[in-house]
């Protein structure tokens, strides 16, 4: 297998590509770095996914059946009765319009590093040179095992006054974990397996939080906010604004996805799909932007410690269903997906054949 390094060649755009919302929002024609090919683009007026809406509150038999159904068709699924209350999602979202609102050399203080996943990143043009999504990002790390390593994050990259960033996304992001250790719960009785498979694997975890910018774009017919892609994190817990754009791909065809403010969406990502033993698909999904208004979206990736190892229950292994993904530590996923691959729809499996690869050497 070969793995296919995206260009990072500063010949290839003279001057150099700067993703400047500000200025790019108002351009009548976009750069071609960000025009997708045909096959690619996005389609208009799309039929709305019917998924099911899952209350947390109420968790029964018929519940856990849909989750599993779900997951096997799409890997995708709503919650609602979260507990997360709505001040601290609505405090979330204002911190977000206060960064995003910064000047762009502000912002490019922090700047996501190649082959690092923490920082700002203006639409990956120092990672990619074709293909480019039309979106801003802001990355960083949350570790259940330290009470105020984002409040330190903020303060030491951005300063004291943003400070008050850093204890919001504390508080989001520990609510986000507990979420997100009860859907791995309700996830694992779908499967038939004990719940502490799943969430023995998470204690102490050092998940990923994302706030995502998506700006106007003057063609949004040529453009994509975010790419096809399957997460390769474990489980996405995403918030969205009221504006639509997510869209997820099922029955050979794409479909839009409603905002709802009053729930949380949850995507299988590609490490679920090795715990479940390739039972639960990953979700391939993608962000749209428009002409109108500019979209903004927070997802919380739920992540292991770098050091433990994914492995399958021995109860999702079986003469009809033999072990699929080879053992893999989160953090060398994680490092293949920041360093060599770019995230698509065949992740996991080139980082199988990655690992198969690097085990014979």
């Amino acid at each position: 297998m070969t793995i296919i390094i995206p260009p990072n060649n500063k010949n290839e755009t003279t001057p150099e590509l700067i993703f400047d919302a500000a200025v790019l929002q108002t351009a009548a024609k976009i750069p071609s770095q960000f025009v997708w090919p045909d096959g690619e683009k996005p389609s208009p007026d799309l039929p709305e996914l019917r998924s099911p809406c899952i209350d947390l509150l109420s968790v029964d038999h018929d519940a856990v059946r849909l989750v599993g159904e779900a997951c096997l068709k799409h890997g995708f699924f709503l919650v609602v009765n979260h507990g997360v209350t709505p001040e601290l999602v609505a405090e979330a979202h204002r911190c977000m319009d206060h960064f995003f609102r910064q000047p762009f050399d502000r912002k490019q203080a922090i700047e996501r590093k190649v082959g690092e996943h923490w920082g700002y990143s203006s639409s990956f043009t120092r990672r990619f040179s074709s293909k480019l999504p039309w979106k801003e990002t802001l990355s960083f790390e949350y570790k259940e095992s330290k009470s105020d390593n984002i409040e330190d994050y903020f303060r030491t990259t951005l300063g004291g006054e943003f400070s008050h960033l850093g204890k919001a996304y504390q508080e989001y992001c520990g609510a986000m974990s507990k979420l997100a250790l009860r859907i791995m719960g309700v996830l694992a009785l779908s499967l038939g397996v004990k719940p502490e498979n799943f969430t023995d694997v998470f204690e102490e975890n050092e998940s990923i939080m994302r706030l995502n910018y998506y700006p106007m774009c003057k063609e949004p017919d040529q453009a994509l906010g975010t790419g096809p892609h399957c997460d390769p994190t474990t489980i996405t817990l995403l918030h969205q604004d009221k504006i639509p754009g997510l869209q997820i791909f099922s029955d050979n065809q794409w479909w839009s996805v409603n905002p709802n403010s009053h729930s949380f969406v949850v995507i299988i990502g590609d490490t679920f799909t090795a715990l479940s033993n390739g039972r639960y698909k990953s979700c391939l999904h993608r962000a749209v932007v428009n002409s109108q208004n500019p979209r903004k979206s927070m997802a919380f990736f739920l992540c292991p410690k770098k050091d433990k190892v994914v492995t399958a229950p021995e109860e999702l292994v079986d003469s009809d269903h033999p072990r699929l993904y080879p053992n893999f530590r989160w953090g060398s996923f994680l490092a293949f997906t920041q360093k060599h691959y770019r995230a698509d729809i065949k992740t996991l499996e080139a980082f199988s054949e990655w690992i198969i690869e690097e085990s014979r050497q």
